[in-house]
């Protein structure tokens, strides 16, 4: 921060250009500058980073850097009119704790407007997970224990365009999440968790002024009422998690794209006690080959390295993402760590006659 503040007094960005690989820049900048410090809460939440949170971005997005704000907004989904899709994605973590999921997805064809309505349902698991947890009925301290938990969750994305190269979106969630973990000095000793719905959505606004060009701005409010139960009884409160994103994206040749972002992630728990506020950058490249048929892809979200890669045929498109310690800046090491994620998305196209979409412009 002390080298932004003497540029600032120096006046030195009064010179800057006003482009938006700057703008993009001094975000990372920002984001660079803050500490770690929203992790891991509770587990049955914890969990859905590895599930529900991709789903959100994309597999694409998640190949360059996970940046929702641009290539994976939702105000861009009715660019992907008349697919639906089927997805997988696997957290490995060295210490063998394992969390896999399941999704499926449907996009309708241009409705009014070409304003397009995407569903799609996901399913999460878990081995038995071997962790250290905190809670009242086990004493003052963290103590080790096998558990297993889940996550369901029904996503609808609604979008538009509603201007010369502006589009908005929203994101209806319902999800809900459930952890069992029984001590491994005494299995007399459990904590059971779970979540109920409560009212939970988000919001996308892009802007494309032209083809090199690609801002956006995303808004994402989750909201749970936590219940945990130990040997001292039910407790019970809401958890809430605000996310931002904003970023912006350039072609700087045929077929490349560099995009530049930054998050901003608020958690409240009242069972935990805390309010913690984050702040990281994203930053990706795509590199389109043979006909627009290839993508490869790389990028860094938020804390964890990823690679991508994409492969057209016909009216099938496969997607593929590792992310090296995904959601590490997140859930900090209550799984372990150290992990491997890897995530794969199909997408078909069944309107036979719509002319095949330029890739460059696709969420997924």
């Amino acid at each position: 921060m002390d080298t932004v503040t003497k540029l600032i007094s120096q006046g030195a960005l009064r010179r800057i250009r006003v482009s938006g690989l700057a703008i993009a820049a001094l975000i990372v900048v920002g984001t660079c500058a803050f500490p770690d410090q929203a992790r891991a809460q509770s587990p049955e939440l914890a969990m859905r980073e590895f599930s529900s949170g991709q789903i959100k971005k994309g597999v694409r997005s998640i190949g360059f850097g996970g940046d929702g704000a641009t290539w994976g907004n939702y105000g861009l989904v009715w660019l992907d009119a008349d697919t639906v899709l089927a997805d997988f994605g696997d957290t490995h973590y060295t210490s063998g704790n394992d969390f896999h999921f399941g999704a499926v997805g449907l996009t309708s064809p241009a409705l009014w407007h070409r304003l397009a309505i995407y569903g799609i349902f996901m399913f999460q698991g878990s081995n038995d997970v071997r962790l250290a947890l905190k809670s009242p009925g086990l004493g003052p301290g963290a103590v080790p224990m096998v558990g297993n938990g889940s996550d369901h969750a029904v996503f609808v994305k609604i979008a538009m365009p509603v201007a010369k190269g502006i589009s908005v979106g929203v994101l209806l969630s319902h999800e809900t999440s459930q952890f069992d973990a029984t001590a491994v000095a005494n299995p007399a000793q459990t904590v059971h968790y779970e979540t109920e719905w409560r009212p939970s959505g988000g919001f996308g606004v892009a802007w494309q002024p032209n083809k090199k060009l690609l801002f956006g701005f995303r808004g994402l409010f989750n909201n749970d009422l936590e219940r945990r139960t130990d040997p001292a009884g039910l407790t019970k409160g809401m958890a809430h998690t605000i996310e931002f994103r904003l970023g912006g994206s350039v072609s700087p040749w045929n077929g490349a794209l560099v995009d530049v972002g930054g998050t901003s992630v608020e958690r409240r728990n009242a069972l935990a006690g805390t309010d913690r506020v984050v702040y990281h950058p994203n930053f990706g490249f795509e590199q389109a080959l043979l006909a627009k048929r290839v993508g490869l892809r790389f990028g860094l979200d938020e804390t964890s390295p990823t690679v991508g890669g994409s492969l057209k045929f016909g009216r099938f498109k496969l997607d593929a993402a590792y992310v090296d310690n995904m959601a590490r800046s997140r859930v900090g090491n209550l799984f372990g760590t150290h992990s491997d994620s890897f995530l794969v998305t199909l997408t078909f196209d069944y309107h036979a006659k719509r002319p095949a979409p330029n890739p460059s412009a696709s969420v997924y």
